[in-house]
């Protein structure tokens, strides 16, 4: 089966699936922004021969998606303007020399949670879809690298690919604790939203979060 086809599969599977406390993408605004991929922002960041995967936490919530509706969302798959995306795009291109249509994108939970955007997803449910979802594309597509963007989202990742790993509390600790999975290296960076970069750059100083990407990118060279 060709990387299309099944990614496909994973698709209809999202589709079809309802998890009790979520609603599913197409249940908003007449289904504007349903999609043909696990994620809406794969829209916009559908390499599948990508070397770099890039895996945020979760896409939108209940409250954003009831509200107006986000044209660039509907066209794009994701809102460009938001700063989660602005240093996203940045970093992409200041450490790697690429855009976000360069690789491969996707959220690690495939649902729509209640609530506000800031809203948690409990452990148990981010780490069922990394095991359902996410892990998934990570085989179909094999990237060389995933970022993973977030604590939660790259504990959820590790402890899919390694059950019985104990969690990683410190953010920083997970960022100097990458691991091998089928021959894709995985690593965590701080989630690229304003609140996570300012927190990593106040326990490690001014320009930690390049240097951490840094770090990432000499490791990613010298894995090729």
């Amino acid at each position: 089966m060709n990387k299309a086809a099944a990614l496909q599969k994973l698709v209809q599977k999202r589709k079809s699936t309802n998890w009790p406390g979520y609603k599913n993408i197409g249940e908003y605004q007449g289904g504007i922004y349903e999609c043909d991929f696990v994620s809406p922002y794969t829209k916009s960041a559908g390499n599948v021969n990508a070397d770099v995967f890039v895996l945020l936490q979760d896409w939108s919530s209940d409250q954003r998606l009831s509200g107006p509706i986000d044209r660039d969302a509907k066209e794009l798959g994701y809102t460009p303007k938001l700063p989660t995306n602005v240093k996203l795009a940045a970093l992409l291109s200041e450490i790697f020399g690429i855009s976000l249509t360069d690789v491969y994108g996707t959220n690690l939970f495939p649902f729509i949670k209640t609530g506000s955007l800031s809203n948690r997803i409990p452990r148990a449910d981010l780490i069922k879809a990394a095991n359902e979802f996410a892990i998934p594309q990570i085989e179909i597509v094999h990237p060389k690298l995933v970022i993973c963007l977030g604590l939660n989202t790259f504990n959820s990742i590790r402890e899919g690919c390694n059950p019985g790993q104990p969690r990683i509390k410190q953010l920083a600790e997970a960022i100097a604790s990458p691991f091998e999975y089928k021959g894709t290296r995985i690593w965590c960076q701080a989630h690229t939203g304003m609140w996570g970069q300012r927190m990593r750059e106040k326990h490690g100083g001014p320009n930690q979060v390049s240097i951490d990407w840094n770090n990432m990118n000499n490791d990613f060279q010298t894995q090729r």
